[in-house]
């Protein structure tokens, strides 16, 4: 745990085969990371950029695409495991997770079919699967929580996304002790609507942050049993705001707040370790109103945000197959 006191955990939003030999390791040595995240386009670019996996695809050639990617993911996510076994063994986190097929994400029996099978395969306690957050995942996510499987539920932009997801997990507290999350998007929504604020005088870079806020008061509230919310897509783009905004801004009791290394460094070196959640009903109205008055439709973007982030996992997982074929 980052911050034992508040129960502040940071996780590395990061997998790739060379880095978990070396930098990875570091990190949990010094104790600033105590899980990781892996999403479709992380995959991509590891496994389609490093060299580390040219050996392991060689010997892969009778299978069929899905099944390579498989048979590289999990061995990536085995190792992440095996390495972080400690800190789960001793009740500090000590998860890494791995996402289901995302073109999967409308048919809630494949998800769990897939999900089971997954975490079979993987063989490890500390693997979280990740489900997205459609009509289809609220029923699978709930499924495998109550099989005792842990679970991330992810691109969650939404608070009605985000109390679906919570009262999943409500219901299967009921049949299993099992720890899940709720991955909360947030850089996102301020790329799509940042230069628009800005071209009419208003504040940048605080929509992502508000929304969040708002959800994790929401779910906090629920006080749902060994849930807690995950604040995701916390990278900065560009040099508007400094590296570790987007976790200066979030850092919340009971959170995780999953980030790529490059911003974990930023934030372990200059960043602000002082609580800045909750925040009260009142500032997340102020804002939420300057940015309707600046005449954009917050929810109609936050709609589009949950469209385009399931594309881009698709796009990115199918560009994995391609490759493999």
């Amino acid at each position: 745990m980052y911050i034992q006191e508040s129960r502040f955990a940071l996780w590395a939003d990061f997998i790739e085969r060379t880095f978990l030999d070396e930098g990875f390791k570091e990190l949990i040595s010094q104790g600033i990371i105590n899980g990781a995240t892996s999403n479709p386009a992380i995959f991509k670019n590891a496994i389609l950029t490093s060299p580390a996996y040219k050996e392991q695809i060689a010997t892969l050639s009778h299978l069929s695409p899905k099944e390579k990617y498989e048979a590289l993911a999990i061995y990536d996510i085995q190792k992440a495991a095996d390495i972080l076994r400690p800190l789960y063994d001793a009740g500090d986190d000590g998860y890494v997770s791995i996402e289901v097929d995302p073109f999967l994400c409308d048919d809630a029996e494949a998800t769990i079919a897939e999900g089971v099978r997954l975490h079979a395969a993987i063989n490890r306690p500390n693997v979280m699967i990740k489900v997205p957050a459609t009509e289809a995942g609220y029923i699978a996510m709930e499924a495998l929580a109550c099989r005792g499987i842990a679970v991330n539920a992810t691109l969650i932009f939404s608070v009605e996304q985000a109390l679906a997801c919570a009262k999943a997990f409500e219901r299967a507290s009921r049949h299993a002790s099992v720890d899940t999350v709720i991955s909360v998007f947030v850089s996102r929504i301020d790329r799509a609507i940042d230069e628009t604020l800005r071209s009419v005088g208003v504040e940048t870079g605080k929509m992502g942050i508000i929304n969040a806020a708002d959800i994790y008061n929401r779910v906090e509230a629920l006080n749902v049993p060994k849930c807690r919310i995950l604040f995701a897509s916390t990278g900065v783009k560009g040099d508007e705001f400094r590296a570790s905004y987007y976790i200066d801004e979030l850092l919340a009791p009971n959170s995780v707040n999953t980030a790529p290394i490059a911003t974990i460094d930023a934030f372990v070196a200059r960043g602000d370790k002082a609580l800045k959640l909750p925040l009260s009903e009142e500032v997340i109205q102020y804002h939420r109103s300057a940015v309707v008055n600046a005449g954009i439709d917050i929810e109609a973007v936050i709609a589009q945000q949950i469209v385009e982030g399931l594309d881009a996992f698709k796009v990115a997982f199918g560009e994995i197959l391609s490759e493999l074929e």
